[in-house]
């Protein structure tokens, strides 16, 4: 399978498919007093059982420059809150997501289980056990630069060969981190748009920044918004469901 493939959005899967009256039913089930709930590592959602669903788990590894928010974008996609000071990961940090999927032309919902691996650069330089722990039984990669500091753009495709072999195979994904700071980018479109036709991997766009903001630096409900989360854990369902797709023969490997 080529890993490099990956499919055009919203070829796979409904992208607004949780903000119908269906798929709130099955998002109120990750949800506890309108902020989703914080599972670990062997919990799982309760489903009714008018509310069949099939579970899809994935584990992805995080890598990236110390700074750029890989543990911000995490909390973000989690529904945590977002520290705003800058502290870098000690060891491995695992965070279980998940989130419910509407796959085109099938009748049953899916529930995503994404685990994520963080863990911090010095960490993964000091220690020689900690890279081959976060790919072990891998299906994706995210590769995370910051749009305010572009070194951290142009480290990427050194990141990657750092990282991962040509022989594994796990996805590869390229995220943008702390787009709310489009003023103080040092990172053009044209600037994504060259690296997508060099390297033809997928590119999301998040804001790492919540608000507003209480006077001691708490966030006032301490929840992220699902309206930035959902188009990158779509994106993540989708091209997850692709490759799943393609290496059971299913689909072919450009979409």
């Amino acid at each position: 399978m080529a890993w490099a493939a990956f499919p055009k959005p919203g070829s796979l899967i409904v992208p607004d498919w949780h903000q119908t009256a269906e798929g709130k039913e099955y998002l109120n089930c990750i949800l506890r007093k309108k902020k989703r709930k914080l599972f670990g590592l062997i919990e799982r959602p309760v489903l009714p059982p008018q509310l069949p669903a099939d579970i899809a788990s994935y584990k992805i590894f995080v890598a990236g420059k110390s700074g750029v928010g890989k543990t911000a974008l995490i909390a973000k996609l989690a529904g945590l809150e977002v520290p705003r000071t800058h502290q870098e990961t000690t060891g491995i940090q695992t965070t279980c997501v998940y989130w419910p999927v509407r796959p085109r032309g099938s009748e049953r919902p899916v529930i995503f289980r994404f685990q994520f691996w963080d863990c911090g650069e010095s960490a993964l330089r000091k220690f020689d056990h900690i890279l081959p722990a976060c790919k072990e039984k891998g299906d994706a990669a995210l590769f995370v630069f910051s749009f305010t500091d572009r070194s951290s753009f142009e480290d990427v495709p050194a990141l990657i060969s750092r990282m991962l072999g040509e022989d594994e195979d796990l996805a590869r994904v390229v995220i943008g981190t702390k787009l709310d700071q489009y003023m103080h980018t040092d990172v053009t479109e044209q600037d994504l748009r060259d690296f997508q036709r060099t390297w033809h991997l997928p590119i999301m766009r998040v804001r790492s920044v919540n608000g507003p903001w209480l006077s001691d630096g708490r966030s006032l409900d301490g929840s992220v918004g699902l309206a930035d989360a959902a188009p990158v854990l779509n994106g993540l369902a989708e091209l997850l469901w692709h490759r799943d797709q393609v290496a059971a023969g299913l689909k072919s490997i450009i979409v």
